[in-house]
């Protein structure tokens, strides 16, 4: 009998016997030239979804025509983004991205403390529903909010008027403040998701000692508390404040009308509101907003090194719930309130739109159902049903896949060039989807006649496998973290290929993290509108295309009607996520 001691992983895959026939089988789990031909394979897919797009978002900013026709190489595209103008849409952009960043890191905090350490009612029903407008796409809720805060015959002003007889609006939605109110609606559930479980975690141990030393809650909360969450506040807050500098939606329905331009919707505007596209300014745009993007990246590693995010120490616990006596009312009803004016307040007005003929006529003789025989007629919204759906199952699924390969690489195996994997495959994380899309655009054009992904469902599919793959890599990072590598030396000791010690020992053990996942980059392909804008063609639009391009032509009432039925399936997936998901696991 042979005894194994202090054995690598390394050492043992490559000399394990291999039970699978197929090169992909021995790529990972043969010696050093299987190895490195896997390793290629992925490298190349991964420099097809991020390296390549760059690089011709590199050449499109120098090259003085669109892609595809003859030109040459200059500094012009460059020259002509620094302006004036753009400086100031630059501030904007920064400006508008910080001030949503800070009150919702204020109120997400608030909520997550509310949920996870107090003794508020209904604190799991209450969980859900703070977290529901984060799976709602934000097209929705912005042509939502567009009929509720126009400031002429939005319901909110209409009913104002009518209560006290003002003529001017009670808000205009078409503002900074009604921009920076529409990103604050998914920055809020998105701090929260990330630092609920942390407050949940947390070893009370330090409070209750600030307690007993007669500090009062308020200062225990300040000086304890929130000091133990520093790390997670922080991360927290750079990952908010650089998805507010790639916000698309919020600034297109409510900053343009208003003339409030940030980085990304000059990117659009360039490109589809100009008598002839200016490609070179908007690639040279996008080149300086992933120098942006990465200088912050930075930042946050430099504000995180160092720090630990370990909340739970070895030492049993349980996290205490502090008793609010009469103000766990007060809280009840705050987020209650959240929940009524991020997701009631405007899928009410999209049911409310869905049955009137005209938006902003509400009377009884104006009730109808041509609206839903409208759009059940309409072949390009069953087309768009169709696509979203298809590209939602397989880029789900393909993200997914692809996140749990780069993963296992980078946290289970010691083999060169993880590193180099583990970094292409984040690079999209800097990459906004306006900018991944204007990259992609010149990278389909520019592939050879007998690969026709131009103008292709499979464009979209390509550049969202790309924008979920940090996530993906994420979650499973963290779920391959936890998993012994005992298992998985005795798997190969025994003879299992590295195929069958992936499928029956690690995706057995991190299925609910991958199904999570699944659902999280599912709901992403349904929201993502900025990089589809750019890469559909007649043929291939998605639900959120389909909706702009009704709002575009004043069709509001249909909209509606489309926006209620987009809801309906979001509220399937997340009660499919809570039934079926959940329950295997902790928490989202």
């Amino acid at each position: 009998m042979t005894i194994i001691h202090n054995r690598s992983l390394d050492d043992i895959t490559d000399n394990a016997p291999v039970l699978g026939g197929n090169a992909f089988t021995r790529a990972f789990s043969g010696g050093s030239l299987p190895r490195l031909i896997g390793m290629l394979v992925l490298i190349l897919i991964l420099g097809f979804l991020t390296i390549y797009p760059l690089s011709m978002l590199l050449y499109g900013s120098l090259h003085s025509t669109p892609p595809g026709m003859a030109g040459e190489f200059n500094l012009n595209g460059y020259r002509s983004i620094m302006t004036t103008q753009n400086l100031m849409i630059l501030a904007n952009t920064v400006g508008i991205s910080l001030a949503k960043t800070i009150p919702s890191l204020v109120i997400a905090v608030f909520l997550a403390w509310i949920v996870a350490r107090t003794d508020t009612p209904f604190r799991g029903t209450l969980e859900v529903l703070i977290t529901l407008p984060f799976f709602i796409p934000p097209i929705l809720t912005a042509m939502a909010w567009g009929m509720l805060g126009n400031p002429q015959v939005g319901v909110i002003n209409m009913v104002w008027r009518w209560l006290t007889g003002a003529q001017d609006p009670l808000v205009n939605i078409y503002s900074y403040g009604g921009v920076i109110w529409h990103m604050c609606q998914y920055s809020i559930p998105f701090l929260f998701l990330f630092m609920v479980d942390a407050f949940r975690a947390m070893d009370p141990s330090l409070e209750e000692s600030s307690r007993m030393c007669g500090a009062s809650r308020w200062t225990t909360f300040r000086k304890i508390t929130l000091l133990l969450m520093l790390p997670v506040l922080t991360s927290s807050f750079m990952l908010s404040f650089i998805k507010g500098i790639e916000t698309f939606e919020s600034a297109l329905f409510f900053g343009l009308p208003a003339g409030i331009k940030v980085i990304t919707t000059d990117i659009y505007e360039s490109i589809n509101h100009r008598a002839t596209p200016d490609y070179q300014y908007a690639t040279s745009l996008s080149f300086a907003i992933m120098g942006l993007m990465f200088l912050l990246v930075i930042a946050q590693w430099a504000i995180l090194r160092g720090k630990s995010f370990q909340t739970v120490t070895g030492k049993g616990f349980r996290p205490n719930v502090m008793e609010l006596g009469p103000w766990r009312w007060v809280t009840f009803a705050f987020c209650l309130f959240f929940f009524f004016i991020t997701v009631l307040l405007p899928v009410g007005q999209l049911a409310l739109g869905s049955f009137f003929r005209f938006f902003g006529f509400y009377t009884y003789d104006m009730l109808t159902l041509e609206h839903y025989k409208s759009v059940f007629a309409n072949s390009e919204f069953w087309r768009a049903v169709r696509n979203t759906m298809m590209l939602g199952l397989l880029g789900a699924t393909a993200t997914m896949a692809l996140g749990a390969v780069v993963a296992y690489i980078s946290v289970r195996t010691k083999w060169k060039g993880r590193s180099l994997i583990d970094g292409m495959a984040w690079l999209p994380w800097m990459m906004p989807g306006m900018v991944l899309g204007v990259g992609f655009l010149w990278a389909f054009a520019m592939l050879p006649g007998p690969i026709p992904i131009y103008g292709t469902v499979w464009a979209l599919l390509l550049a969202y496998i790309a924008l979920g793959t940090p996530v993906a890599v994420r979650v499973m990072t963290g779920s391959y973290h936890q998993l012994s590598y005992d298992l998985e030396e005795c798997s190969r000791v025994h003879g299992a290929s590295w195929v069958q010690t992936m499928w029956r020992i690690l995706v057995a053990l991190a299925w609910p993290a991958f199904a999570v996942g699944w659902v999280l980059t599912f709901f992403g392909i349904m929201r993502e509108l900025s990089a589809s804008i750019l890469l559909y063609s007649v043929g291939s639009e998605t639900l959120a295309v389909v909706l702009l391009k009704l709002w575009a032509n004043g069709n509001a009432e249909q909209v509606s009607v489309i926006g209620l039925l987009m809801m309906l399936l979001v509220i399937l997936f997340r009660w499919v996520q809570l039934r079926f998901i959940k329950a295997r696991i902790s928490k989202l």
